[in-house]
């Protein structure tokens, strides 16, 4: 009997129903040629929801998300909600209570996309940053006294745990071994590089280091070690990106150098992410935010969204559909969207749905 997932789609705002809709066209033909089966649920939580009822995001949410396969998330961001009550109350929200903690970016530039660092292609920009997703400054642990004066005191405070610590280098490692360079053909040997600053953060990342060491060389041998200052990556990212295979590094820091790795792969209209919980259930989504002065259009670029599909499924294992939908979205770029912006495609949004799904058949 043909395996069927259950996934919970999370259009949300903006462009994010419009990029959903051929993300979701792309998975369902991706599952007709595979042979197995998607249940789609869609909730409507975001802007218009939050605006019609005041909910940010029901308490009984994550629970009910928690029953599903896999997450397939739009955008987040509404113009008429101020910065922060949707980002925080959903996005952050669902990402601690399904305890997503890890954030899974490749970097990846596809034939015929254009990237502003001059003399490098595809074979040079590939290379994918695990990012942990749980701690850091962004678990909110500080606070203001003497508020409104020149006294101020602004606290925010970089928290992470050993076992938060081990847990992300463990997924990292994992990944290497299956998915580095070598095991995808295209290098020598695996390897995986710790980013931090160990030359300053020396309690945490004194701690990350440590335990990247102690857990290369206990469980992974076969992976070779690196590690970079985080100012560095930020330079070699520009300037020799075909150095990295996989990346691990702690929250902020994956926040600031994913950025500019999506730049370098093209902008954020074709980086796709995942927030991952390999025990339970992860959400995957486009990048490039809810773009809402295109709303309703029918211009803006879905490849991201579709992309972020392609992810999902490869995280239920179902990697041949996965590799189906990437080597589309490669001919795609290379060979028939004149552009990846907003209205310079060549193509309608629901057209490059459609083309797409034909490049797969």
């Amino acid at each position: 009997m043909a395996q069927t997932y259950s996934i919970a789609v999370l259009p949300g705002d903006g462009t994010g129903p419009e990029v959903t809709a051929e993300a979701v066209k792309v998975l369902r033909h991706a599952a007709d040629l595979g042979g197995f089966g998607l249940e789609l649920t869609e909730f409507d939580f975001g802007g218009d929801r939050y605006l019609r009822t005041g909910e940010v995001l029901p308490d009984s949410a994550a629970e009910e998300l928690r029953g599903f396969d896999s997450i397939l998330l739009g955008a987040i961001g509404h113009p008429d909600v101020p910065p922060g009550i949707l980002e925080k109350g959903i996005l952050l929200r669902l990402r601690f209570e399904l305890d997503q903690y890890i954030n899974l970016r490749p970097v990846r530039l596809y034939p015929g996309v254009e990237t502003p660092i001059k003399d490098k292609g595809p074979a040079d920009i590939d290379y994918v940053v695990v990012r942990e997703n749980s701690g850091d400054v962004y678990t909110g642990s500080g606070g203001n006294s003497m508020k409104g004066t020149p006294h101020e005191v602004a606290t925010q405070e970089m928290i992470y745990t050993r076992f938060q610590v081990d847990r992300c280098l463990k997924y990292a490692f994992d990944y290497a071994q299956k998915k580095g360079k070598k095991a995808r053909g295209v290098g020598t040997e695996n390897t995986l590089a710790l980013v931090g600053k160990t030359n300053v953060l020396t309690y945490v990342w004194g701690l990350w280091e440590r335990a990247f060491h102690e857990m290369g060389a206990a469980e992974f041998a076969d992976v070779r070690r690196d590690y970079y200052h985080v100012d560095a990556v930020c330079m070699w990212m520009v300037k020799n990106p075909e150095w990295f295979d996989v990346l691990v590094t702690g929250n902020m820091f994956g926040d600031i150098i994913t950025d500019l790795g999506a730049m370098t792969q093209g902008g954020m209209g074709i980086a796709a992410g995942g927030n991952i919980n390999p025990e339970g259930v992860s959400m995957f989504e486009p990048i490039g935010g809810s773009a809402p002065k295109y709303t309703g259009q029918g211009v803006i670029n879905p490849l991201a969204a579709i992309c972020a599909g392609a992810m999902l499924l490869e995280t239920l294992g179902q990697d041949e559909a996965a590799q189906r939908i990437e080597a589309a979205v490669k001919v795609a770029t290379g060979t028939k969207l004149q552009s990846l912006a907003a209205g310079r495609m060549g193509y309608s949004t629901s057209q490059v749905g459609d083309l797409i799904c034909e490049l797969m058949s």
